[in-house]
């Protein structure tokens, strides 16, 4: 069981928030949470790179010059390895990184993840974040008040709330993502997480993206 105290947006305490870390998760696995973030990590990379053979560099295949007399190393085509210009010897080729975990490993690492920043008091809470406009100059001033200015920060909201995510897009290091969209590499990523009470509200009652039936005994699988 965790407290957490429930800040304002003036940084001032207004409450207690408790809630069952064991309920996220059983347990944290660490190899788990690492091929999770590998994965996405993976799924990133564009792939596109490409380097050229000595058979597709343009060039001449003309011996330089000829093989006795002349005092030089032997030599044969231009287009080798070894010379400026020439192919490559171990080529890389453009390739697809992407590959995709079990779906329940997936979720079951999303709550490793949130129960692990818990335990290392890593989570802040937020009464409620609203804003009649975007504007990016307030949610900086919330962000100074709760002690988060200057570190890169996850807002973890409700629901899509484009306001507060436009309000934060221009900040360094701030990303906004709604709790639905969280995965292991979002959440291990910043230094800390900003969580509405609403958001954590959902995954304390599991209605979030990352819940799963039978949690405890596909973790103890895991």
């Amino acid at each position: 069981m965790a407290n957490l105290p429930i800040l304002d947006a003036s940084g001032k305490e207004v409450g207690q928030y408790e809630i069952d870390t064991e309920q996220i998760a059983n347990r944290v696995s660490k190899q788990l949470l690492h091929d999770v973030v590998v994965m996405y990590q993976a799924n990133k990379r564009q792939g596109s790179h490409n380097t050229r053979t000595r058979g597709q560099v343009s060039g001449t295949n003309k011996k330089m010059y000829r093989q006795k007399g002349t005092g030089n190393a032997r030599a044969g085509s231009k287009r080798t390895n070894v010379r400026r210009g020439g192919g490559v010897a171990r080529t890389v080729k453009p390739r697809d990184y992407s590959y995709r975990l079990p779906k329940k490993a997936i979720k079951i690492a999303t709550r490793m993840a949130i129960r692990s920043r818990i335990d290392d008091g890593e989570i802040v809470v937020i009464n409620e974040l609203k804003l009649d406009a975007p504007k990016t100059s307030q949610i900086a001033q919330i962000l100074k008040n709760l002690g988060l200015a200057n570190t890169t920060t996850l807002i973890a909201t409700a629901g899509d709330d484009q306001i507060i995510y436009k309000s934060g897009r221009n900040i360094s290091g701030v990303t906004v993502e709604p709790v639905r969209q969280l995965n292991a590499l979002t959440l291990l990523t910043p230094k800390r997480v900003l969580f509405t009470q609403e958001a954590l509200d959902r995954v304390k009652d599991g209605t979030f993206a990352g819940s799963t039936q039978n949690t405890n005994e596909a973790e103890a699988a895991a």
